[in-house]
């Protein structure tokens, strides 16, 4: 046999000290607590692999974990990278979610599309995505399997060639990486960047990615001249230098092309070198034996690596002849063996270039051996995958059609719907190649169509839900029965329902639905449709026939053993005694409903249910209940794995806005720490805008205007972040002192709630009451420059947002029929905030927004205090304004507001009153009485004495006494030079 080269894994790494210092500072960071992510870019054969098994090599008292992504066509298991690196596991065991990722565990039970939990979105503001309950819980199992391991020891976690990723490995990549925070782990991804297309489907994952504080993109570039020198001199010491030189040039820097040029060099002709990479791998391939040809051209058909048994069985070859075709296939390193009897191309460049060569008729042929072969082995994971791969391939059109359909059933299970959904697109359209009679006789195209619309709405493509949906309608044949139709009717009502602007289509076509089954006997699918409708209908505050629909579905469920169907009539029902005013009996429902959702397992009805349960607690005012209902069904979502799903968001907004409320700012905070610094998405953006009320009440005031002017951009994605927004912006700006864009943006976030939802929207009375405030400070302001016309255009259209404002409290249809406790404390708010319009406000007015906020808004009570304040010292009431300056004061202190206290502080130092009996005493003899100190400041500001009385409370002559006197003391004639000496003399800053 002929020489054989080294590979470049057997010498020590050349050149790349600095790129693997990088990856070891990253390591050594997530060690101390600060988890992170390195993006490996470079191209094909340049030497990532080698790079991170150097990482790995070195990286001590590690828990190294290590999975690869394969070609398409090569697996049928979706989430392989994480499945090849947990697989060895013990703890995996102990998380049944995780199931759906490895082989060993079985697959949950198959489950028709849409009967648990499928609830129409509308039924909470704005619309919500369809998700996959099965992701969702997989999804938070491995993020908790790796924390877990984290707290004993620091992780490093490696995905190589992510340029393969399928579709649901890309989107757990995200989510772990929005997630890291303080774990102490490492994820390093590698990929091509060179096979990085501009459609490529990795490429906007990128680019969400690297704005993640957490993740840095790291390129590894070719070698220079020189390293290439000494990479090929370390790899050969027995070539002339003429040719190590050439090897060098010709490499171009690529580490892999180098060791195969050697190879070439070293084992035939080395004055001849080819000058194409693959012309150089395949003349390796073509000193090969026949029988060594022969088997590398069968492995190059499966993928990169193959089991033993499968490939001896398709090479059908005699037991010593394929050994020995293997073993001089490992000897020229174009195979490697692996420990679990799997054969490994040594880099994917080998396969594909094999493969390449390969001619059309001969590449045919081996994929139908293939075929055939699992054929037989059909009850191993992601075998039906690839059968349909090998069997289209092969052009055995009815039997891939088959394993298609087949194969979309098993990504559905494991959590896959991207994947789940590429199956179904792909036996879609080979439905009509292939004959009627050879056709699978359980499935026509109707329930296809059917089936990828749930898929596309669970992998979050809504619009592809609707068009599938549609087309499933059109597909309807005379031959389906009624409950079969409705069944399709139903699914696309479902879909409908995410999108915005298909309320009336989606009405109708759930209303289609029901004629199909209403006179018909019980069944799940009549259960089923009874459910959404009596959800429909209470949507449609139809009350009394949504209450006799849900009766109708919960009697047709426990009939026709429809328990989801049942859990959602039950919520519903729940919803309606609310509505009535029958709290008693809706707290019963709901936690029936709870119950009932719980034992079946229908956890989306069950969050539900707990959604709505604190949300009549948050109606009614009892916030400090509310924060218990919402605590629980925080940690039940947690339990379930779907902290982040439609309802577990919800659930985890309400505890933030809640306990903000209430005063407990650090649970609060707590609550809404996002699972990573994006707010690229809904979820992320829906928190983040929650969030915004705790950052601006605390002064976190530069964050809080990056954050709000970032999630301008993503009021489309949801009208809560829009009118949570428009008021934590403006309420932002008034602390910052521009009352001129706090307007702008109550005027912007009005206008989109009126294009969203219509002239009375409640969320109004909170946004317009700001507004005024707003309007009232630009009064303020023009008054003091003397302005008149400025003056008068702030208080009209003050005037007239105070009438908008009682127009909605009037015309708005609250939920439960009369305007609650938060709509009244607003509203009072709003009407005292238009007292100040024309002075320092009416006392009686913000007593009465005090009392309307006493239900448990301490923050927003305390602010009112301030107020309350300003307008009694305008009125002359020294005494009792002090009162309500120290208990604003102990609130804002307690809950460490700075804008509230700073402006607490100031109003009390103008109206010189002392807040605290701890404040220190003078150290020093100050040339000026604090008045005077006020006086001058105020002076030096370019305040006429109006201005002056009306911002100390005192009047215009009291101003003058005190001028003259600060004159004398400095020994100046006139203002503007007191303010000049003042200032050289360091008295003002």
């Amino acid at each position: 046999m002929p020489l054989v080269a080294r590979l470049g894994s057997g010498i020590p790494l050349v050149a790349r000290d600095r790129e693997l210092d990088r990856l070891r500072a990253a390591l050594a960071q997530a060690g101390n607590g600060q988890a992170g992510a390195v993006l490996l870019a470079g191209d094909a054969g340049v030497g990532k692999t080698r790079l991170v098994d150097e990482l790995a090599a070195g990286a001590e008292d590690t828990l190294v974990l290590m999975g690869r992504c394969l070609d398409a066509g090569e697996t049928g298991l979706p989430y392989l990278p994480f499945a090849e690196a947990l697989s060895t596991l013990k703890d995996a065991a102990n998380r049944p979610a995780l199931a759906m990722l490895l082989p060993g565990l079985a697959l949950p039970a198959e489950r028709e599309p849409g009967t648990e939990g499928m609830i129409a979105p509308s039924l909470i503001p704005g619309r919500r995505p369809e998700q996959d309950v099965g992701q969702l819980q997989l999804f938070d199992a491995v993020l908790g399997l790796l924390t877990e391991l984290s707290e004993r020891q620091r992780v490093l976690f490696v995905v190589e060639d992510l340029h393969w990723a399928d579709a649901s490995t890309r989107y757990l990549l995200s989510f772990l990486l929005a997630r890291l925070r303080s774990q102490r782990i490492l994820i390093v991804g590698t990929y091509r960047a060179d096979d990085l297309h501009r459609s490529h489907p990795l490429r906007p994952l990128l680019s969400e990615l690297v704005r993640l504080s957490a993740v840095e993109r790291l390129d590894l570039s070719p070698f220079n001249a020189a390293d290439s020198r000494r990479f090929v001199e370390a790899l050969s010491d027995d070539l002339p230098q003429d040719v190590l030189q050439q090897v060098a040039e010709r490499s171009e820097g690529n580490a892999f092309f180098a060791e195969e040029l050697i190879a070439v060099a070293t084992c035939d002709d080395a004055r001849s070198l080819p000058s194409a990479l693959a012309d150089v791998l395949l003349s390796r391939v073509e000193s090969l034996g026949p029988e060594a040809q022969h088997v590398v051209r069968v492995a190059s058909v499966w993928g990169r690596r193959v089991r033993h048994y499968r490939l001896h069985e398709v090479s059908g070859m005699a037991d010593i002849a394929f050994d020995t075709a293997l073993r001089e296939l490992v000897q020229h390193h174009l195979l490697v063996v692996n420990d679990d009897e799997v054969y490994t191309f040594r880099h994917a460049l080998v396969r594909e270039a094999v493969y390449g060569d390969l001619l059309p008729g001969e590449r045919v042929r081996l994929h139908a051996a293939y075929a055939q072969h699992l054929a037989h082995r059909l009850d191993e994971r992601g075998s039906w995958a690839a059968l349909a791969h090998h069997a289209f391939e092969s052009h055995d059109l009815p039997r891939a059609l088959k394993a298609s359909i087949e194969a979309a059933k098993e990504s559905e299970r494991a959590g896959a719907p991207a994947e789940s959904l590429r199956y179904l697109e792909k036996a879609l359209n080979l439905w009509n190649a292939v004959p009627a009679a050879e056709r699978p006789s359980d499935v026509d195209e109707s329930v296809l169509l059917r089936r990828a619309s749930w898929v596309a709405g669970t992998a979050g493509q809504p619009e592809r839900a609707v068009a599938f949906a549609r087309s499933a309608t059109k597909a309807i044949t005379a031959e389906q029965t009624p409950e079969e139709a409705a069944e399709i009717w139903l699914r696309l009502s479902q879909a409908l329902a995410i999108l915005d602007g298909n309320e009336e289509e989606h009405f109708q076509v759930l209303g289609k639905a029901m004629d199909l089954v209403y006179g018909r006997e019980p069944s799940p699918t009549r259960a089923r449709v009874l459910a959404g409708k009596a959800s429909s209908l209470r949507q449609q505050r139809e009350d009394d026939a949504a209450r006799e629909i849900a009766l109708l579905a919960i009697a047709d469920g426990q009939t026709a053993n429809a328990p989801g169907a049942v859990a959602d009539a039950l919520g519903t029902l729940a919803i309606l005694d609310d509505h009535t005013g029958h709290h008693d009996e809706a707290k019963v429902s709901f936690e029936k409903a709870i119950t009932c959702a719980r034992e079946v397992g229908a956890v989306n009805n069950e969050l539900r249910a707990w959604y709505y349960y604190g949300l009549m607690h948050y109606d009614q005012g009892e916030l400090a209940e509310a924060a218990r209902v919402y605590n629980l069904a925080g940690e039940r979502a947690k339990e379930t794995g779907l902290t982040w799903s439609m309802y577990g968001l919800e659930i985890r907004i309400l505890q933030v806005l809640v306990h903000y409320y209430i005063g407990d700012w650090d649970y609060a905070a707590w609550a809404s720490e996002p699972p990573g610094m994006s707010v690229s998405s809904t979820v992320l953006a829906r928190l983040a805008s929650a969030s915004t009320h705790l950052t601006v009440s605390r002064g976190d005031l530069a964050e809080s205007e990056r954050m709000i002017t970032k999630l301008r951009a993503d009021w489309h994605r949801d009208i809560q972040i829009a009118l949570i927004n428009g008021g934590t912006g403006a309420e932002l700006a008034l602390w910052r002192g521009r009352p001129e864009l706090a307007v702008e943006r109550v005027t912007d976030a009005l206008a989109w709630a009126r294009k969203l939802g219509g002239p009375w929207m409640l969320a109004g009375i909170r946004i317009g009451a700001i507004g005024i405030a707003a309007h009232a400070e630009i009064a303020a302001k023009a008054r003091r420059k003397r302005d008149s016309d400025a003056e008068k255009k702030a208080v009209d259209e003050g005037h007239k947002l105070a009438e908008h404002v009682r127009l909605t409290a009037q015309n708005g249809k609250p939920r439960a029929g009369v305007l609650g406790p938060e709509g009244r404390a607003w509203l009072a708010r709003a009407l005292a905030e238009e007292s100040r319009l024309d002075g320092s406000g009416d006392p009686d007015l913000w007593q009465k927004a005090i009392d309307e906020f006493a239900y448990g808004l301490v923050f927003e009570q305390a602010l009112c205090r301030w107020r309350l304040a300003e307008a009694l010292l305008g009125a002359d009431r020294r005494d009792e304004a002090a009162e309500q300056l120290r208990l604003a004061d102990e609130v804002a202190t307690r809950l460490k507001a700075v804008p509230l206290a700073e402006a607490i502080a100031s109003c009390a130092k103008r109206a010189r009153i002392t807040l605290r009996a701890d404040e220190p005493a003078r150290e020093h003899l100050d040339l000026f009485t604090p008045r005077e100190r006020d006086v001058l400041a105020l002076v030096a500001a370019g305040r006429t004495n109006r201005e002056v009385g009306e911002e100390l409370y005192i009047s215009e002559k009291t101003v003058s006494v005190h001028l003259s006197r600060i004159m004398a003391k400095l020994g100046a004639s006139r203002r503007a030079e007191a303010v000049a000496i003042a200032y050289d003399r360091g008295l003002l800053e």
